[in-house]
């Protein structure tokens, strides 16, 4: 028996994405005047396409259910090497690392929010309702 839902779980692997994000980033802004580094992003997108190439299979708790399960998944690290900014090589964009920034910032607090509400949910049904 599964004590917590299986939102739970995929707002875990949500927080997990937006950290690694928030590290990937961070590591851009610390080298944005390193001569020849190259942007590092989260590719989610290409971890999703080749799960979904992929058939699911599913947990069933009654053989009348369809078939259906979700996997985890794991964002990978890619490196843009075809980009150019600055004249020493370097790749980082400052205003577009900053702006990814604030975008990731708002994303895990809505994230945390969301968890946090389940919680409260918890927590209620536990107390029993008072």
């Amino acid at each position: 028996m599964k004590l917590f839902s299986n939102t739970i779980g995929s707002i875990e692997n949500a927080l997990n994405y937006s950290s690694l994000k928030q590290k990937v980033i961070s590591e851009n802004i610390a080298n944005v005047d390193t001569p020849n580094y190259k942007a590092k992003d989260v590719s989610f997108k290409k971890v999703l396409e080749d799960v979904q190439g992929s058939r699911l299979e599913g947990n069933r708790t009654d053989p009348r259910h369809f078939s259906f399960s979700s996997g985890t998944i794991n964002p990978s690290v890619i490196t843009q090497s075809n980009a150019q900014y600055n004249e020493n090589g370097n790749s980082v964009d400052i205003d577009k690392e900053m702006s990814d920034l604030a975008t990731n910032q708002i994303y895990f607090d809505s994230l945390v929010s969301q968890l946090n509400s389940k919680f409260s949910i918890l927590q209620s049904v536990i107390k029993g309702g008072r």
